[in-house]
């Protein structure tokens, strides 16, 4: 991924960065020029954004609508099975031309405000009245169809996941994954289905999602659940892997041991609650999957898109930015074509682990929240990442920062801070 610095983003207005990564200043989750430098540099800029899984448009016609920062995109499955993805803006006068989540359109689309119509590429086909009415009105002669439409996006499939770009300085799909790529492969290796989804609005900066996600310190820390049914615990193996520009990552966490692990109630940290139980364990059943030891990972490619495994919850999530101090998250939970009726119940009761209610990330939904409203009125202060050191890179621990640091690298080079 090139990030090199372009002009600087704080041009007009007053805010510093410190050199290095380990100091993360507090104005950019609260400016809204940083927000809106975002939307050019970062979401319409040199990355691949995820916008939807193939499994979600199998046929001719079927569509789904989604974003690309604040962006609305429509996402549609053309002639010859291919994939396209247009900006879903009438070039009239800025009106949605899809307004439902998903569908299926026969030929076309046609925006409601003045019934413009658009083929399955985005391209603008006919103007109601083009020629007026009895000779008068109408477009001019000199108007051209062919030069007017909403902007189209570049599409890359990967394991099922499809990206969109509007930059052409993006590198091909294999190559802005690096080594990250065989991570959501290990997971995304054969056919999948939609099993459910919803959207969780956060009252948060979308980075602050991002950074929580890439946070691989505080997973057994804010988490009781985590930590008690022994699902992920710092002394636990496993480790984070960063890709080499630092944007991606994927944290992985080993099969607890057999061994009497007591560092947490030693430590005196809450996380360990013995006292807390569950009256029906089922939820706890692993069943192997994969030819490794890993019960746990969770992987995040930049910008917005994490790929999940818990145990034998799999789950595909998308971060939209709602301003400065909002967000949506997309959940879309899966499940392998292949799988019983017994998996998929397994699957489906193990998602009552994340989400809004959910036993282990419920606390994800206030902690962003928390660092909003904490970092109100310090904007000119600085956040400390040191945990791990002071660069980025691949560690065989989880009691690290070294993910988001590699985020923040990425940023800054895209953002020229």
């Amino acid at each position: 991924m090139d990030v090199a610095p372009t002009q600087s983003v704080s041009a007009g207005f007053d805010h510093s960065w410190a050199p290095g990564l380990t100091r993360v200043p507090y104005w950019v989750y609260h400016d809204p020029d940083v927000a809106r430098a975002e939307q050019a540099r970062i979401f319409q800029g040199p990355v691949w954004n995820y916008l939807c899984l193939e499994v979600e448009i199998p046929n001719h016609g079927d569509y789904r609508t989604t974003f690309v920062g604040s962006m609305p995109v429509v996402v549609v499955r053309g002639e010859a099975g291919l994939i396209h993805a247009f900006e879903n803006r009438c070039a009239h006068r800025g009106a949605l031309i899809c307004l439902e989540n998903e569908g299926t359109a026969a030929k076309d689309f046609h925006c409601v405000y003045h019934a413009w119509r658009y083929d399955l590429q985005g391209n603008l086909q006919s103007v109601a009245f083009r020629r007026g009415v009895n000779g008068e009105g109408g477009m001019p002669d000199d108007f051209e169809m062919a030069a007017i439409g909403p902007r189209k996006l570049r599409v890359a499939t990967f394991c099922g996941l499809v990206f969109g770009t509007l930059s052409d300085a993006t590198p091909p799909i294999e190559e802005f994954l690096g080594a990250i790529g065989p991570r959501i492969r290990r997971v995304l290796h054969k056919p999948v289905e939609v099993i459910g989804r919803f959207t969780q609005p956060l009252p948060n900066n979308w980075k602050l999602y991002i950074e929580n996600v890439k946070d691989t310190y505080h997973a057994s820390l804010l988490h009781l659940f985590f930590t008690t049914f022994r699902i992920t615990r710092l002394t636990q193996g496993g480790g984070t892997t960063v890709s080499e520009d630092g944007g991606h990552h994927a944290s992985a966490t080993l099969a607890p041991t057999q061994a009497v692990d007591t560092a947490y109630r030693d430590a005196g940290i809450r996380s360990d609650d013995e006292t807390v139980r569950l009256t029906d364990t089922s939820m706890l059943e692993v069943r192997e999957e994969w030819d490794d030891p890993i019960r746990l990972q969770i992987v995040a490619v930049f910008p917005t898109l994490i790929v999940q495994q818990i145990h034998n919850c799999l789950a595909v999530r998308q971060v939209v930015p709602r301003g400065v101090d909002a967000m949506d998250l997309h959940w879309t939970y899966i499940g392998y074509a292949d799988d019983s009726p017994e998996m998929r119940t397994l699957r489906l009761k193990q998602s009552n682990l994340v989400g809004p209610a959910g036993f282990v990330s419920m606390e994800d939904g206030c902690v962003g929240g928390f660092v909003q409203r904490g970092t109100d009125a310090a904007e000119e202060e600085a956040g400390v990442v040191m945990m791990g050191g002071s660069g980025f890179g691949t560690q065989s621990t989880r009691a690290t920062e070294t993910a988001i640091r590699g985020f923040w690298n990425v940023w800054r080079g895209l953002m020229g801070v």
